[in-house]
């Protein structure tokens, strides 16, 4: 228990340290303005597909230490199990995502995260999501750098393009 505690507080430690060695700018958006809000048009943080976009809120993914990201995923997507090297922790901020883990995508291990929920994405744990009839928005963070690896590399967009 004791052990448990000192890991909890040493990482909130950690966490506190690099960020204020970061400039956190001021932001407040509504629910109506995020979704209003443009896209980067990239795809740092994502699963790859066409049509799924990010924009970044705070720090780079693609380097060392802590970003925060929206994700845009509209409707009728389905994201195959692929992995991220970092630890994330997402809430869904509209929309109904669905969401699960292991090595491929199972409709039955899907459970649907309504607006508000939140769930993890341990690093290197197989994880996979899709949407329905609506498009989602989910707000991630981690500890970059982050990159995307499918599980079954048939199923990675990046590939397809090639």
């Amino acid at each position: 228990m004791f052990k448990s505690i000192f890991v909890v507080l040493l990482s909130v430690v950690s966490v506190t340290t690099v960020t204020r060695a970061q400039t956190l700018p001021q932001m407040r958006m509504t629910p109506t303005e995020i979704k209003g809000s443009p896209t980067d048009n990239n795809q740092i943080g994502s699963s790859g597909l066409a049509g799924v976009h990010t924009k970044v809120l705070f720090g780079d993914p693609a380097k060392t230490g802590f970003y925060s990201i929206l994700l845009f995923v509209p409707a009728h997507v389905t994201i195959e199990a692929h992995t991220h090297r970092d630890n994330r922790v997402a809430t869904v901020v509209s929309g109904e995502w669905r969401f699960g883990y292991g090595d491929h995508f199972d409709v039955k291990r899907l459970k649907t995260l309504p607006p508000g929920s939140v769930y993890s994405e341990p690093g290197g744990v197989e994880h996979f999501a899709q949407t329905t009839e609506a498009a989602v928005i989910v707000q991630i963070s981690g500890y970059g750098p982050t990159d995307t690896k499918y599980f079954d590399p048939a199923n990675d967009p990046a590939a397809n393009r090639k």
